[in-house]
């Protein structure tokens, strides 16, 4: 195992870029130390003396001027030390004190600050030179290659197949995508096997027309290129199982994303109805975990975008991964969807984040392993591109304080039009570039006073709900994976939302209104936010009085 040790030159104290470079290395089983900030040449002389390491890091990141007496001294070291001469010597900094460094012959590769992450990974690797680099076609080989560095993901769907190959295969090359997730239109989600039910006037709308298993081979083949992306794809919304296993054998699905609630006469994007599709989900969820294929149970944010309160989506995303948890699921892929509703403010919506997180990982054991995805809200997103950049670069910031597995882009221009190749690409490199500034060091928003309070409210306001579920489910081994005992807390409203009004199988009773920039049930006849002890306590005393 070969030794790295890294540290700061000079009076030089910025060690985020060092400390990345010794995480990464470290996870390729390097043994790896940070030895200080501002060392002299006398100093490190005598640290490599004690360390003997085999690789040597030097960071400088100030005014290239003084670099020039720091590195003249060091190259007379080497050239006197047959020790030193066997060392790799490593240089990182900024494009100016690189280009100092190249002037003294001494180091065996420099890092302009301008390097995409992936390049970073290769080095260490010992790929950088590879005709052909090596990447994991699995997602947690992915995530396990780069993190504390996020993936990225972004969706994909154009109106014809020839297009949306032809923009996989360029967005492949540009290799600035992790995974591609396939958008099939609506006729392919909801009729793909009974496709006499289609209305062909319908076609490419909402994605690309995949009609068959071919053209799912085809759209893999069109990744086998560039950096070689994963793919995934939407699960559709009916007959989910059967269409799991049509995208395992033909795109090698990266990873399934299924409802528990949805995509059912709640929200009428298909024919099942609310405990049939409660319980179709919960079988998807079964295969899956059987397969040892990760899943992703894309709920929470359904319920935010219908505008029911944040305490809810926060209970759901609980009971998301519970339910994952149940049915057996070994890698869960919990989506932390940010800006919904568009107008909550950035602390409600990380202290959201957080008490999602904070309940979700109770849950984490050594069979269950949870892996954070984060995105912008879709609402979110002006029509206008150049405020639309600049909300995409400011949710990703705001993101990065929950240090995610996964960032999942959403086009810039998604508001204005559906993302094409080019939009795709660049919408990366905006977010590429949050991440490299967010590493070379950031405040740390999850510790703000606010930030913690409102987490603390809402997880004690999503375990009142939760209890109010169990509640349900008496005489129920466990209610909370129970679908008639799911199927109740809906009709009764525990779990509501204002879209819902109307809707045969839900409350549709519960009003919501943003205070203080984030969102609370409310009494609008008494002007008052409604306490959340306050409401179960009287949807479970009616449902008593319903009974008697």
């Amino acid at each position: 195992m070969k030794k790295i040790i890294g540290m700061t030159l000079g009076n030089c104290v910025h060690v985020a870029g060092t400390m990345n470079y010794l995480s990464l290395a470290e996870k390729e089983n390097y043994e790896t130390e940070f030895v200080g900030i501002g060392i002299n040449i006398e100093e490190l002389i005598k640290i490599i003396e004690d360390k003997k390491p085999d690789i040597v890091g030097l960071s400088y990141r100030l005014s290239p001027e003084p670099l020039n007496n720091i590195l003249n001294d060091l190259k007379k070291n080497i050239e006197m030390n047959e020790y030193l001469k066997n060392i790799d010597w490593l240089f990182g900094g900024t494009e100016l004190t690189a280009l100092v460094a190249e002037k003294y012959n001494i180091f065996d590769k420099i890092f302009y600050g301008n390097e995409d992450i992936d390049e970073v990974i290769a080095y260490i690797k010992g790929q950088e030179n590879l005709e052909e680099k090596i990447y994991s076609d699995t997602l947690i080989g992915r995530i396990d290659s780069k993190y504390p560095y996020p993936i990225l993901r972004h969706h994909l769907g154009l109106t014809s197949m020839e297009k949306t190959i032809e923009a996989i295969e360029k967005i492949a090359d540009s290799e600035v995508l992790d995974i591609i997730s396939v958008a099939p239109d609506q006729n392919a989600q909801e009729f793909f096997f009974d496709q006499e039910n289609m209305d062909e006037s319908l076609n490419g709308a909402g994605g690309v027309p995949i009609r068959n298993e071919n053209d799912l081979r085809a759209l893999y083949n069109a990744a086998q290129r560039g950096n070689y992306p994963l793919l995934r794809s939407y699960s559709g919304t009916k007959n989910i199982l059967k269409f799991a296993k049509v995208l395992q054998d033909t795109i090698n699905n990266a990873w399934c994303a299924v409802p528990l609630f949805w995509y059912s006469e709640l929200d009428k994007r298909g024919p099942r109805t609310l405990k049939e599709a409660i319980t179709e989900n919960q079988r998807v969820m079964v295969w899956h975990g059987e397969k040892n294929i990760p899943v992703e149970v894309n709920d929470p944010h359904h319920w935010s975008l219908r505008d029911a309160h944040d305490a809810i989506g926060v209970a759901d995303a609980y009971l998301a991964a519970y339910n994952a948890k149940r049915m057996g699921v070994k890698d869960y892929i919990a989506q932390f969807m940010f800006n919904v509703p568009a107008y909550i403010s950035a602390e409600n919506d990380l202290g959201k984040m957080l008490a999602k997180i904070e309940l979700i990982e109770r849950l984490q054991d050594e069979n269950f392993n949870i892996y954070r995805q984060a995105r912008a809200g879709l609402a979110s997103f002006p029509t206008d591109l150049y405020q639309a950049k600049g909300q995409l670069a400011a949710s990703a910031y705001l993101a990065m304080a929950i240090e995610p597995h996964i960032y999942h882009v959403v086009g810039f221009c998604e508001a204005h039009h559906a993302a094409e190749a080019d939009d795709v690409i660049e919408s990366c490199k905006i977010i590429r570039g949050i991440i490299k500034n967010d590493f070379l060091g950031h405040i740390d928003l999850t510790k703000d006073a606010n930030v913690q309070s409102r987490k603390r409210e809402l997880i004690r306001e999503a375990e009142i709900i939760l209890n109010g579920i169990k509640s349900l489910g008496r005489g129920v081994e466990d209610p909370l994976s129970d679908p008639d005992t799911l199927v109740r807390a809906v009709k009764l409203g525990i779990l509501d939302a204002p879209h819902l009004k109307g809707n045969s199988m839900a409350k549709g009773e519960l009003k919501t209104r943003m205070v203080k920039s984030a969102l609370f049930a409310y009494d609008e006849e008494n002007i008052r936010i409604i306490p959340e002890e306050e409401r179960i306590e009287s949807i479970l005393k009616n449902a008593c009085m319903d009974k008697q």
